[in-house]
């Protein structure tokens, strides 16, 4: 380490000038980097759902579709906005009930369960079906034209059309929330640093490593939304304790060294010593989402875990030629820090040390009550503010037609008419389904033959599967459309074992089913992983379950405060914030440990090292968790996009919860399990000698 930190020094002008350099792949590797707006497409690609929408692909080309409202019309004037939609890019066809019968037939003849589907009062819907997938670029691009060329005639909903309101509006925020993490970064880091300047290149080398990261996402592929838009404001709230850590090494070793370059070398050495081995709890965290089978934590994951090794290798190289560099700006702005130094706090807290842990016994049971009984939603609608026109839509659709979702079942086009007609017929009659489409139903329907146009066969009956579509009247992530879609698969199974369920409410279906699965996967190897390392780290059996069960206890209070304060919270952040909380704030109570262990190990009583080793840290956790705080409190509190508002909130909320609990309880559970620390640790307190 010591040449390295020595190469850096020397280096310096060539580090810098190489980092401004490097920006420049890595800004056009973000730029041409594809982002996905579609969260069920991380569902894994063995299930029937996902296989289902190959095959509406392959056999009806279609891969995505929507349903168009329209109101105050006359039918003919519909029929000629139907037509004028039909010839929209990369539309495949429009199903609306002249598609079942011309217009010409009388409305009399139409069953009036079929005909109510479609209108109610002066308003008709209309289904759109496209031929890409629902988060395609074409798919997405044809619905912005439809909405341009229909010139508000219409309204659009379902998945595609809440896809492209999500990418409207994760674009329009994307920078701010960037915007909103540096400005409030730059005031809290100002007010606790010691100079005006300096929070300025700790954000420069960050916002550098943050830059490289985005860029390098361009040899994924793609990266989802929820990636992107957190990617920089979470590595940025991860990653600037390393920077402050090594400002901290530079202003110690200047005491010690009249030459700053010397003065550096060991602050870089020290800081790489330190960094590396809190970098490595954090990386853990995000590792642990890989292992999800919805496949959003892996795309999450390496991003984020890239991300902080990249922070490193920036604390340690370019943050420090920076300051050598512009050392003498940063002098001439110096000023007196004011955070104060809290030595009265560490005696109240060892000496009412039972205070700590009698909160903590009384405080477990209702968080963990409220952790497991937090409510969660599944709709992805829900996560987008009201005003937007397919979530206006989706609502309508609910309330007025009873419409919660549309749905595709796809069977052998070979099933006889009967086997198809008396599945539809049970279908029918499963509580919660509003209407079936068919050529069945049509049939059923005993419409003359004359009346019936003849694409319909093949808008509905492909090479090998024939296309049958049913409403349902429940709310899409809601438990009775999830009972709703197993009554129908298993009806569909009877009849054709080939058969499959396919759509929106089924996607979600097994979304959830997948993971309830991935949270206790996603724990328990977060969990698992980070012991080892603090057990590697400490050579100790007792510190690691002592720690991790403090920083879970703040997981606990975090994610059960949403249950007392009735807020339902997105699947996302119930999977994904436990593990980076735990990740990222539990170098708090490792940092506090070692400074136990030194103070126990110099001869020092459980009681006196305990307050001392509070003192000591006191002020370095607080710093750091401001910072995690102000990085992501005002995305949260700004973010129209509720995906991004919980995350950026509960990651908030969880970095203040893990100080207190550090500062607070830690230091108590030192005291009252002092001799388990010291019979489960190898040589805990021989460490100094």
């Amino acid at each position: 380490m010591e040449h390295f930190a020595r190469g850096v020094v020397k280096s310096r002008y060539i580090i810098l000038i190489i980092s401004i350099i490097l920006l420049i792949p890595a800004a056009i590797g973000y730029f041409n980097t594809k982002v996905n707006y579609d969260l069920l497409y991380y569902l894994p690609d063995s299930i029937d759902t996902m296989k289902g929408q190959e095959y509406i692909l392959d056999d009806f080309h279609t891969g995505a579709f929507g349903i168009c409202m329209v109101k105050g019309l006359s039918d003919k004037k519909v029929s000629e906005l139907k037509k004028k939609i039909e010839k929209v890019d990369h539309v495949e066809k429009v199903i609306w009930y002249d598609s079942i019968a011309k217009l010409k037939i009388p409305k009399s003849m139409i069953p009036k369960k079929v005909y109510n589907k479609f209108n109610y009062g002066d308003s008709t819907i209309m289904m759109i079906m496209f031929n890409d997938t629902s988060s395609a670029d074409n798919t997405l691009n044809a619905i912005n034209e439809i909405r341009t060329i229909t010139k508000n005639q219409c309204k659009l909903t379902g998945i595609s059309a809440i896809v492209n309101d999500t990418k409207i509006l994760s674009e329009q925020e994307t920078p701010i929330y960037v915007g909103i993490a540096i400005l409030i970064s730059v005031i809290i880091l100002s007010l606790l640093m010691d100079s005006w300047l300096i929070p300025f290149f700790f954000l420069a080398s960050i916002g550098m490593a943050i830059i490289y990261n985005l860029g390098s996402n361009f040899f994924f592929g793609q990266i989802s939304y929820v990636t992107k838009a957190l990617a920089a404001v979470l590595q940025l709230a991860v990653t600037m304790d390393y920077s402050i850590f090594l400002w901290h090494s530079y202003e110690e070793k200047k005491d010690a060294h009249e030459d700053k370059l010397t003065a550096m070398t060991h602050a870089i050495r020290e800081t790489i010593s330190s960094v590396v081995g809190s970098s490595v709890t954090t990386i853990a965290g995000f590792i642990a989402l890989c292992f999800m089978t919805f496949t959003l934590g892996l795309d999450l994951g390496i991003v984020m875990a890239k991300g902080v090794l990249l922070g490193v290798i920036s604390c340690v190289t370019i943050l420090p030629s920076m300051i050598l560099v512009f050392d003498k700006a940063i002098e001439k702005t110096r000023h007196k820090q004011l955070l104060p130094d809290f030595k009265k706090i560490p005696k109240a807290i060892t000496k009412h040390y039972w205070i700590p842990i009698v909160i903590f016994v009384l405080l477990i049971v209702p968080a963990v009550f409220g952790y497991k009984n937090t409510n969660v939603y599944y709709d992805l609608s829900m996560s987008l503010p009201d005003y937007l026109e397919s979530v206006d839509t989706q609502k309508i659709l609910n309330e007025k037609y009873k419409l919660g979702s549309a749905n595709i079942i796809l069977v052998n086009k070979e099933l006889p008419a009967k086997k198809t007609k008396a599945m539809l017929e049970d279908i029918k009659k499963t509580e919660g389904v509003s209407a079936t489409i068919g050529m069945e139903t049509i049939i059923d329907a005993k419409i003359p033959q004359a009346f019936i146009p003849e694409k319909l066969t093949h808008e509905l009956v492909g090479k090998k599967y024939e296309m049958l579509i049913f409403m349902s009247q429940y709310k899409t992530g809601s438990d009775r459309a999830n009972k709703l879609s197993n009554d129908v698969e298993k009806i569909i199974k009877k009849y054709d074992k080939t058969g499959m369920l396919v759509g929106e409410a089924a996607c979600t279906r097994d979304l959830i089913e997948i993971t309830n699965v991935d949270f206790k996967i996603v724990s328990t190897v977060s969990i698992v992983a980070i012991l080892i390392i603090i057990a590697l780290v400490f050579r100790s059996i007792s510190i690691p379950i002592i720690l991790v069960a403090l920083i879970e206890f703040g997981i606990f209070i975090n994610l059960g405060i949403p249950y007392y304060t009735h807020t339902t919270l997105p699947f996302v952040a119930s999977i994904v914030i436990g593990t980076i909380q735990l990740g990222a704030t539990v170098d708090y109570a490792i940092l506090m440990t070692n400074r136990y262990r030194l103070e126990r190990s110099s001869g020092k009583d459980k009681k006196t090292a305990a307050r001392d080793a509070m003192a000591a840290s006191m002020k370095s956790v607080i710093v750091s968790a401001l910072t995690f705080f102000g990085a992501t409190i005002g995305v949260g509190i700004y973010s129209s996009i509720d995906m991004i508002s919980s995350l950026c909130t509960l990651m908030a909320r969880g970095a203040l919860i893990s100080m207190v609990c550090v500062i607070c309880i830690l230091p108590a559970f030192f005291i009252l399990t002092d001799k388990f620390i010291i019979k489960g640790s190898y040589r805990f307190l021989k460490t100094s000698k």
